[in-house]
C-alpha cells in the first residue's frame, strides 16, 4: 500500500510529451543560454588578450539578436499552444525560459557592461544586475497568479523589461547615472501599472519591430554603413516606447477619474 501511495497519479504520461508550444519555450531558453555564453567568451577572451575584463562591443549584438530571437519565440509559443494544444507543463517551461532569457541574460549583460568599470562602484552594479534578475522572477510569478479585469499585463512584461535593459547598455557608456536607468525598468516590472498584451494588429506589430531591431543588429555587427545610427535609434524608440506607456496609461486613469467625479456632479 505504501508503494502504491508513493506512486504519481494523473496523466504521467502526457505530461512527458512536448507540443510544438514547448518547442519554442525551450528555443527561447536556449537563446538566453547562447547570449550568455557569448558574452562570457567574449570578455574572457579579451582577459586573456589584453589584460582587461570587458566585451567586445560587437558580441553584445550578437547577444541582443539571440535575445530578440528568444522574445520571437515568446511571444509565438502562447499562439501556438493556443492554435494547436498545449502540454501539461507548458506553462512551468515558458516561466522557466523566460528566467533565464529575460532575468538572467540581461543581469549578467549588466555586469559584462559596467560590472569592471572603475566609474562605476561594482556593488552598485551588482545590486542593479540583481533588481532586474529578481523583478522579473517576481513579475513571472505575479503573472502565474494574478489576472488583471482587463485582460492586459500587469507590470512591464519582462521580454520588453529585458530588451529596455539592453537600450540602455547599448546607448549610453558605463557610468553612475547610466546605472540608475535600470532600476526604474525594474521597478516597472513589479510595479501596478497595466501593460496592453499583444493581440491581433498589435501582436504583427511587436513581430515587426522585433525583425527591424534583428536587422538594424545585423547591420551594426557587420560594421556598415549607418549602423551605428540605426542601432541608437532603436533603442531610443525601444525606451521611450517603455516611458510613454506608464504616462499614457495615468492619464487616461486621470482623464477616467474627472468624468466619475463630473458624472455624480450631475
Amino acid at each position: 500500500m505504501d508503494e502504491a501511495d508513493d506512486e504519481p497519479r494523473g496523466p504521467v504520461g502526457k505530461a512527458f510529451r512536448l507540443s510544438a508550444a514547448d518547442s519554442l519555450s525551450l528555443g527561447n531558453a536556449l537563446c538566453g543560454f547562447l547570449a550568455v555564453c557569448v558574452l562570457a567568451w567574449s570578455a574572457i577572451t579579451s582577459l586573456q588578450q589584453t589584460g582587461k575584463f570587458s566585451a567586445d562591443p560587437r558580441f553584445f549584438g550578437t547577444a541582443v539578436v539571440l535575445l530578440l530571437l528568444g522574445a520571437t519565440c515568446d511571444l509565438f509559443d502562447g499562439l501556438v499552444a493556443r492554435r494547436f494544444r498545449a502540454s501539461a507543463m507548458g506553462a512551468e517551461l515558458d516561466n522557466l525560459a523566460d528566467v533565464i532569457s529575460f532575468g538572467f541574460a540581461p543581469a549578467f549583460m549588466v555586469v559584462i557592461w559596467a560590472g569592471f568599470n572603475p566609474r562605476v562602484p561594482f556593488v552598485m552594479v551588482m545590486i542593479a544586475a540583481a533588481s532586474v534578475l529578481l523583478a522579473g522572477v517576481i513579475r513571472l510569478a505575479r503573472f502565474a497568479c494574478v489576472k488583471t479585469k482587463s485582460g492586459d499585463f500587469m507590470g512591464l512584461p519582462i521580454p520588453m523589461g529585458a530588451m529596455t535593459v539592453v537600450s540602455i547598455v547599448l546607448l549610453f557608456p558605463p557610468s553612475i547615472w547610466a546605472v540608475l536607468p535600470i532600476f526604474g525598468v525594474a521597478y516597472l516590472m513589479v510595479s501596478r501599472i497595466e501593460y496592453p498584451k499583444p493581440k491581433g494588429n498589435l501582436a504583427a506589430a511587436v513581430l515587426a519591430w522585433m525583425m527591424i531591431n534583428v536587422a538594424c543588429l545585423t547591420i551594426w555587427a557587420a560594421g556598415l554603413a549607418g549602423g551605428d545610427n540605426l542601432i541608437k535609434v532603436g533603442a531610443v524608440m525601444q525606451v521611450a516606447i517603455v516611458a510613454a506607456i506608464p504616462l499614457r496609461v495615468l492619464m487616461f486613469k486621470r482623464e477616467k477619474r474627472k468624468e466619475r467625479k463630473e458624472s455624480e456632479r450631475v
